[in-house]
């Protein structure tokens, strides 16, 4: 199976090429790249992502690279628990066949529910887990997704709807964190709350074990993403009832170790890449936050 996937993406062109080209085939063979499984964000589709497939193939030639093609467009609106179900059992024969195991590439939304899947699949084998520009401590924030879902409704009072029974069947609401109403937030929220261990929940300690069987968590964000709000949610900073962003670092659910990070920390596989100048339609299609923030963790 890797020669015919080797074949596939090493087929030589010019033949000042070829020995180059044959070099390196016969590296990824020799080292045998771990799959690669990339899990789209709201409102994406498989298809957008064919730079980044790219983008690997050329570093790690013959990696078998999967796109998962669920919940694309308009059903990336439904609830993160039963998106999390779908991409588990798409995923899982994958990592099946990879006795190495894999590394996940998790994009905005998608993030979320890689999150949810590693950390509620016991016998998961994801590596590395790099979470790409995804509301890792949630969202809160008047940008144009907002607008076009809700046209009538700001930042301050889609509280109203989200953390109610209604609310909770929308996906964005899932990871809704408004710093304002944070019992609401915490008693509502049946997904981000939960997997943050914000409320009580019985499978916390489960939870934790199965996320910390992750080699590496890569956090990218940067400060001109304009979706994620504040940016810094894509690395578990968040706002104050100020609306201050406070760091991952100073924030309880870091503190408090409450599924793993400050572990994942100590051991020195918590990492964090920050590029500026990035939007956030752009993160998967750019070649400099690929070799800058991706392309080393995917051995």
């Amino acid at each position: 199976l890797l020669l015919v996937g080797i074949s596939f993406h090493c087929s030589g062109g010019a033949s000042g090429l070829l020995y180059p080209l044959l070099g390196a085939c016969l590296w990824a063979a020799v080292v045998g790249y771990k799959p690669v499984v990339i899990v789209h964000g709201l409102f994406d589709s498989s298809g957008d992502f064919k730079n980044l497939q790219r983008f690997i193939n050329e570093s790690h030639p013959g990696t078998n690279v999967t796109v998962i093609d669920l919940f694309d467009r308009s059903e990336s609106l439904e609830p993160l628990w039963k998106q999390v179900e779908g991409f588990k059992a798409a995923i899982y024969p994958i990592m099946q066949n990879a006795a190495d195991g894999v590394h996940f590439i998790c994009y905005s939304q998608g993030g979320l529910v890689c999150r949810g899947i590693v950390s509620t699949l016991s016998d998961h084998n994801v590596q590395s887990f790099i979470s790409l520009s995804s509301p890792q401590a949630g969202q809160y924030g008047d940008t144009d997704y907002l607008k076009y879902l809700f046209p009538q409704v700001m930042k301050s009072n889609l509280y109203h709807l989200c953390y109610t029974g209604i609310g909770q069947r929308i996906s964005i609401c899932n990871y809704w964190n408004d710093p304002h109403h944070q019992d609401l937030y915490v008693n509502n929220s049946d997904y981000l709350a939960l997997l943050n261990s914000e409320r009580k929940n019985p499978n916390s300690t489960e939870w934790k074990k199965n996320f910390l069987k992750i080699k590496k968590l890569v956090l990218v964000g940067g400060p001109d993403d304009g979706v994620i709000t504040p940016w810094q949610s894509s690395q578990f900073g968040f706002y104050d009832d100020n609306e201050t962003v406070v760091d991952m670092q100073h924030q309880d659910l870091y503190l408090g170790d409450r599924f793993g990070l400050k572990t994942l920390a100590a051991r020195g596989d918590l990492l964090l890449c920050t590029v500026a100048g990035v939007e956030h339609v752009y993160w998967h299609s750019n070649e400099t936050v690929f070799h800058t923030c991706m392309e080393k963790w995917l051995d």
